[in-house]
């Protein structure tokens, strides 16, 4: 098959969740011998090969704006997919969708992946935010099948727009070997004695609240804040303001790669604060790691973690998550404990090589309808 996949910043992952997701799939896709395409973002991912490790990469500009930045891409990358003949267009992102109807006018099968509520980020207002709200319907109605990370989302699109959305998770890796500590040093960490924040750093992502509460449960073990965002300066200036009033608080912006793995590998839990209910890849991720997870307790991070974490109340969250820190601060073994569990989950449910099977199926279904 032919796949495009478009609306991410593009691989190799550089930015958030569903440009991990693409990698993971897109990889995998090509070593079963399909033929893949990746749009990438310029100038936000900084890969200027027309491959990667055997996935097509196009590199495309965009007008790097908060409200312009994903549509404008995904537009040209619109564009420039008609003249490849995919048998799929894989769309990243529910602000996408009202372009999902234009390969279809090529016989091309189009799916969108609507992630969360967008239109509930606290980025969004006004126009951008009715954008959104719209956008969910349109996916409902222009592609040709829409797929739900989680089931509380599968559950919203059948409710509000009577669409059977096709349930497939994101995936994670398990990771058993040690990767190192030359970050840890050079950040002055040692293993199992800190907690880590992992993400971009929007509000609705909730590093401050990570940090209010690591502040009040008065654990001795830093939290270590992973992450940054473009266009969000005011909030990015909070952050650091609390920083500097901690000594236990490290913010480090974006890491990938080696660093990100060894500061995942060796902590002692981490923490999810946002409220946003659908699989944050991330999650996955850390789990993969034999981390300890603390989790918002919504109905799509309980989905994930089963029985497998420990969760702090949706209403009352500073407080509940403080205690779930000094608890986790306090009982090593514990940690440890939960942070098999976790990892053992991922490897039973969230394999990537299962997940990219299920969506082959997915494809391989959409083909078989525009043949028939």
């Amino acid at each position: 098959m032919r796949i495009g996949f478009l609306g991410t910043r593009g691989i190799p992952a550089c930015y958030s969740g569903f440009e991990t997701f693409v990698e993971q799939l897109s990889v995998r896709l090509a070593r079963r011998g399909h033929s893949v395409t990746v749009y990438n973002r310029i100038p936000f991912n900084r890969h200027a090969e027309k491959t990667f490790k055997g996935v097509r990469i196009v590199h495309l500009p965009t007008i790097p704006t908060k409200a312009t930045d994903t549509i404008v891409h995904t537009f040209l990358s619109v564009l420039h997919a008609l003249g490849k003949d995919f048998d799929i267009a894989y769309f990243c992102g529910v602000g996408n969708s009202l372009l999902s109807f234009v390969p279809r006018l090529r016989g091309t099968k189009t799916i969108v992946n609507v992630d969360g509520a967008d239109f509930a980020r606290a980025k969004w207002s006004g126009f951008g935010r009715w954008w959104l709200r719209r956008s969910e319907f349109w996916a409902s109605r222009l592609a040709d099948a829409v797929v739900a990370d989680n089931g509380s989302i599968q559950r919203r699109y059948r409710e509000l727009y009577d669409v059977d959305a096709e349930l497939i998770p994101y995936g994670a890796n398990t990771v058993t070997q040690n990767p190192g500590e030359d970050w840890l040093k050079k950040f002055q960490l040692t293993p199992k004695n800190y907690f880590l924040y992992v993400s971009r750093l929007t509000p609705e992502n909730a590093a401050d609240l990570a940090m209010a509460a690591h502040q009040a449960s008065g654990a001795s073990l830093p939290l270590v804040v992973v992450g940054d965002a473009p266009y969000q300066q005011k909030f990015i200036a909070k952050l650091k303001s609390i920083t500097a009033e901690s000594k236990n608080i490290l913010m480090t912006g974006y890491l990938f790669g080696e660093a990100y793995q060894q500061l995942s590998f060796h902590a002692r839990a981490f923490l999810l604060p946002t409220a946003i209910d659908a699989t944050r890849p991330v999650l996955l991720d850390q789990m993969g790691f034999g981390n300890c997870v603390i989790v918002r307790d919504t109905p799509g991070n309980l989905e994930v973690v089963g029985d497998t974490a420990i969760t702090f109340s949706h209403s009352d969250p500073k407080k509940s998550l403080a205690a779930a820190i000094q608890k986790v601060a306090a009982d090593a073994a514990l940690a440890a404990r939960l942070g098999e569990m976790a990892r053992q989950r991922v490897q039973t449910h969230y394999d990537w090589d299962v997940i990219c099977t299920r969506y082959e199926a997915l494809f391989q279904r959409l083909v078989a309808q525009k043949t028939a």
